[in-house]
């Protein structure tokens, strides 16, 4: 799914207009986007939890050469799956 199938089916299910479920869909990912810039933590109950790690400099290889280079420390956006959410994804099989 395309963001703009989700904003699609956001629209159909809330009976809004594609317009207001883009903007409402655009300012979810932008108060995410912002927060994580700000090194919080979002949480949603039930679906999962957004967060930032941080990766250490280090030293790796270029494949094409073998030459050892310098690969800069950065941030990560990571996200962890709720309980809900990986139950939805995985049901439990009944006998």
């Amino acid at each position: 799914m395309k963001k703009g199938e989700l904003i699609a089916e956001f629209a159909k299910r809330t009976e809004m207009s594609g317009a207001a479920a883009g903007d409402a869909v655009n300012t979810i990912i932008e108060i995410i986007t912002e927060r994580l810039k700000k090194g919080d933590t979002v949480g949603i109950t039930g679906f999962g939890t957004f967060s930032v790690t941080k990766r250490a400099a280090r030293k790796g290889r270029n494949p094409a050469t073998g030459e050892v280079i310098k690969i800069a420390a950065s941030k990560s956006p990571r996200f962890s799956a709720g309980a809900t959410l990986k139950a939805a994804v995985n049901p439990t099989k009944k006998k």
